[in-house]
């Protein structure tokens, strides 16, 4: 895994511009940092090395040094490409680089889709002046582009970018709108005005002077009832591949065991191809509601891994800020970037190296809301009176500061709020954070902002479950998720390969009726059935829980200071006082608002650390 950079000015020397960017991308690739200058344009690469160790160096030049290419990812099947371009090619390394640029310089952008994997990548033709960016299916490794005045800039984290474009980035109000909506931007757009993401699954081209071209080149699959319904043969002979395609490495692999179905079930395939016992890593909480240590050691004992486990046992701002500015360069909600954060400093004190569980909740309808919307197909058809008093009763007691997975009355609250936003949701874009009532009086100078989501289905007749399997796959996966373990493992110069990810797994999936992956009480209804001797019964058994810290408990303590005081400075969009009337209902105990108060206490950090 690596960063990279790219930045093409007519009217300056570059040279300096590139060498900051890199000293920023550092931490993505620790082992190696190079820069390349192909007349106005300048190439630059930090390295982490994991496959070909000694050799294939970058930026890459091929064809008569015609193409350089920086590139950031893992293509799985590089040595079959590798063999099927032999005849073609003269390969002087041995990793998956040069099958990249031997791919693209013989097959131009086609060769995107035989690639298996995760990638991030920037190709300058020198004698047509032409740049080619892409990004993986799924959105796993990033990449960021500002296009202004005739110069273009390119990088993997958007503090890189930023200083390649020297001139002060301002905020679109849009996309902060879309913030407090969802946690994150939406696809393709950043919080600053001109910056934009590639797009997952999709590549760019750009040339001086003129448009840029930016075309898809695969899509995920919309439910087909013609198709033949894959076997359970057929789910598990596509996982057991993915993990097993993504054990190979120069270095040793370990793995995140949180004690969850998917990332125990992740180690349990990855045990068997291992020499010796495959390492594991896992944090938990004083909070005992939040702690999973105890699930996680029993998967590690019952699967045989050589495992590691630590505390997040305060409220480090330290590491938010540091997470913040140097790696996310915008806002950015979820807290669990924290422990995954601190998860994987751990784990990149052993190996290089570390597989995820990731994509199981989107794949296999993991999430509690996919039965909250099943539920509320009933609920709504109640009488409104009935729905009314109902809602009024449970309003009225205290809701539990415990974990929703261990308090009924919690996930009750849980329900009420998703019933409330239910029609706010349609078409279902993402989770909503705030009521629309709700967010209007926080938050009244953001009212009509908002872009629309890129690339989401248009059918009318797609089932109401599978479509929100569809969005969250789309939207939350890589612009949540993605985002998440990708800044919070790279900080640390840690790779992260996530086997129910590989594009093929999910192509079957999607094929797959979404009513036989979820009951209620019950998501991941086929994985559990394939899967059900691979790990013990009370893993299978356990309550969805999730990656989540005690924010409850932080906002009655010194998070609550320290929101009161980032108040003070809060741009005139906010509602000072409903927000502050929040705080007071969340430290009474009527109400835990944790999340909600997260959404403006991270926003307003990022924005004192970048003086808006």
């Amino acid at each position: 895994m690596c960063g990279i950079s790219f930045v093409y000015n007519p009217r300056d020397d570059s040279e300096t511009d590139i060498q900051r960017a890199l000293l920023l991308l550092r931490h993505r690739g620790p082992d190696e940092s190079r820069f390349l200058r192909k007349g106005k344009a300048y190439l630059g690469h930090t390295r982490l090395s994991i496959i070909d160790l000694a050799h294939s160096h970058q930026p890459m030049q091929g064809l008569n040094d015609r193409y350089t290419l920086v590139y950031n990812g893992e293509i799985y099947n590089y040595l079959e490409l590798r063999q099927k371009l032999s005849d073609r090619w003269r390969f002087k390394t041995e990793g998956d680089t040069e099958v990249l640029l031997a791919g693209l310089t013989l097959e131009g952008v086609g060769f995107l889709t035989q690639l298996e994997g995760m990638w991030a990548f920037a190709l300058w033709d020198d004698e047509t002046e032409t740049l080619l960016l892409a990004r993986d299916r799924m959105g796993k490794k990033p990449l960021y582009y500002e296009n202004k005045n005739g110069s273009f800039a390119c990088a993997s984290e958007l503090p890189a970018l930023r200083t390649l474009t020297k001139k002060p980035w301002s905020e679109d109000i849009d996309s902060v709108a879309d913030y407090f909506r969802y946690g994150y931007c939406l696809p393709g757009y950043t919080t600053w005005k001109g910056v934009f993401e590639v797009l997952p699954g999709h590549y760019l081209k750009w040339r001086p002077g003129e448009s840029i071209e930016q075309c898809i080149f695969w899509k995920l699959p919309t439910p087909n009832a013609e198709l033949a319904k894959p076997s359970d043969e057929d789910l598990l002979s596509e996982v057991e591949n993915a993990v097993q395609k993504r054990l190979v490495a120069d270095v040793e692999v370990g793995a995140f065991l949180s004690g969850g179905i998917d990332s125990s079930l992740i180690c349990a395939l990855a045990q068997p191809h291992m020499d010796m016992p495959l390492k594991t890593y896992t944090i938990g909480f004083s909070d005992h509601a939040y702690d999973e240590r105890d699930y996680a050691l029993n998967a590690a004992n019952f699967i045989g891994t050589d495992h590691h486990a630590e505390e997040l046992s305060d409220w480090d701002e330290q590491r938010l800020e540091s997470l913040l500015r140097n790696h996310i360069g915008q806002p950015f909600a979820d807290s669990s970037l924290l422990p995954t954060s601190l998860v994987s400093e751990v784990a990149a004190r052993d190996v290089k190296v570390a597989l995820s569980g990731d994509g199981g909740d989107e794949l296999f309808g993991g999430y509690q809301r996919y039965q909250a919307r099943i539920i509320l197909r009933w609920y709504t058809r109640l009488p409104e009176l009935l729905r009314r008093q109902a809602e009024r009763f449970l309003r009225s007691l205290p809701e539990p500061t415990a974990h929703h997975s261990r308090s009924l009355l919690k996930k009750a609250h849980l329900f009420m709020d998703i019933a409330q936003r239910y029609e706010a949701e349609i078409p279902y874009t993402a989770p909503l954070m705030f009521h629309p009532a709700e967010y209007s009086e926080l938050f009244p100078g953001l009212t009509g902002c908002g872009h629309r989501p890129p690339g989401l289905i248009e059918q009318a007749d797609i089932e109401d479950l599978h479509r929100m399997l569809y969005a969250d796959t789309l939207i939350y996966l890589p612009q949540d998720i993605l985002v998440k373990v990708d800044r919070a493992s790279m900080a640390y110069g840690l790779e992260t390969r996530a086997p129910l990810l590989d594009h093929k797994l999910i192509e079957m999936v999607f094929s797959h009726p979404a009513n036989q992956q979820i009951q209620i009480g019950s998501g991941k209804r086929w994985l559990r059935k394939v899967f059900a001797n691979h790990l013990p019964k009370n893993i299978w058994k356990r309550r969805k829980q999730g990656f989540g810290v005690p924010l409850h408990q932080w906002f009655r303590g010194e998070l609550k200071k320290r929101l009161d005081d980032l108040l003070e400075n809060a741009p005139d969009f906010v509602n000072v006082s409903s927000v502050k009337a929040l705080l007071t209902q969340h430290d009474s105990g009527r109400r835990d608002n944790g999340y909600r108060l997260w959404m403006i206490f991270v926003y307003l950090v990022m924005r004192e650390q970048q003086s808006i």
